[in-house]
């Protein structure tokens, strides 16, 4: 048996037979241009859904939009990400945009690869959620298409940026533990080796935030920070790390939820309760935080919120390239949940 022919693919000259207009008509609409009243509008639009009518995206390329918007992402394990998603997608709910997602995986050669790729696929616009690309190639990709930068404190004159306050964010992490009476608050961050662009990693600023806020509720000579990575067995091999000290910390801030994760498996482990041996907060204040078997203490940075800036200023710049950068922080807040309380006597 022969398979079926296949279906030959409907045209904007099918669409503008079956509403009786000319095809000038119907590309008016599809571009939403100048020049169609509401009646024509609504003529072409019921054609058009009649017919299953797909305007070609190459073709509408070749006019010069696509109406996709590429995201990179840099890590699909990290349950903060698909919260700035959230936001990316409701805010271009109501628009003729489409998002694609390409993998970083945290890699400047994966980074390079998924950006050349919708530069190449006529995107107009892409979103790069925490790159860990140098600040030349971000503004390669911004020279070459529209680009907001999210996660990264780095200003440019090409590319707008959306951050946390990482700083303030730390230090309400302290602030919070100390007010519990913790004195030996330990910090599991992000190892950051290249010097280039530690500045701008949102890492190293809750870092130096709680750097800052241990030194400002004077304990400065309680500061221990060990670096693994922002990841699960990251936060586990810095949970385990601590625990060798000889004074093991009363108080751990994780730099992220995901690795607040690893540290609450390393202290079942290892046979401590959370909070009576040992507190623990996170940041991100991912879904699972307030799970409730997990309960954890978090720093609200709002995922959604930060996706829904990101691309208002995306659609923005792709209207007008050349207008000046904008860069958006936001302020954090404090989720005090139940893994942090008062240090054991």
């Amino acid at each position: 048996m022969e398979p079926p022919a296949p279906q030959r693919r409907v045209t904007i000259v099918d669409v503008a037979r079956h509403a009786k207009v000319s095809t000038t008509a119907v590309s008016k609409v599809l571009r939403n241009a100048y020049g169609a009243s509401p009646e024509m509008r609504a003529k072409v639009r019921r054609a058009i859904d009649e017919l299953g009518y797909r305007p070609l995206t190459a073709a509408r390329g070749l006019r010069g939009q696509t109406y996709t918007i590429g995201v990179m992402l840099p890590d699909i394990r990290n349950p903060f990400f698909p919260e700035i998603l959230d936001g990316v997608t409701g805010r271009l709910a109501d628009t003729d945009y489409q998002v694609f997602l390409g993998p970083g995986c945290n890699g400047e050669k994966e980074e390079a690869r998924v950006t050349e790729a919708m530069i190449d696929r006529g995107m107009d616009g892409i979103i790069l959620i925490a790159p860990v690309s140098s600040r030349a190639h971000l503004e390669h990709v911004a020279s070459a298409v529209p680009t907001v930068v999210v996660g990264r404190h780095g200003h440019s004159p090409v590319y707008d940026t959306v951050t946390d306050d990482d700083v303030v964010g730390a230090s309400l992490v302290v602030g919070h533990l100390a007010g519990l009476g913790h004195r030996r608050i330990a910090h599991i961050e992000h190892h950051e080796t290249d010097p280039t662009r530690i500045a701008e990693m949102p890492n190293a600023q809750r870092a130096d935030g709680y750097r800052q806020a241990m030194r400002a509720h004077g304990l400065a000579e309680e500061i221990d920070i060990v670096s693994t990575s922002y990841t699960q067995p990251g936060g586990y091999d810095g949970a385990k790390e601590l625990l060798a000290r000889p004074h093991p910390p009363t108080a751990v801030f994780a730099g992220a939820d995901i690795v607040a994760m690893g540290v609450l498996e390393a202290f079942t482990e290892a046979g401590l309760s959370v909070p009576g041996d040992i507190s623990v907060a996170g940041y991100d204040n991912t879904t699972f935080a307030a799970f409730g078997p997990i309960s954890l203490t978090s720093v609200d940075q709002a995922g959604a919120e930060i996706g829904d800036n990101a691309a208002r200023l995306l659609v923005e710049r792709i209207a007008d390239r050349h207008r000046a950068s904008v860069q958006v922080k936001l302020s954090p807040t404090l989720v005090a949940r139940r893994t942090t309380a008062a240090p054991p006597e």
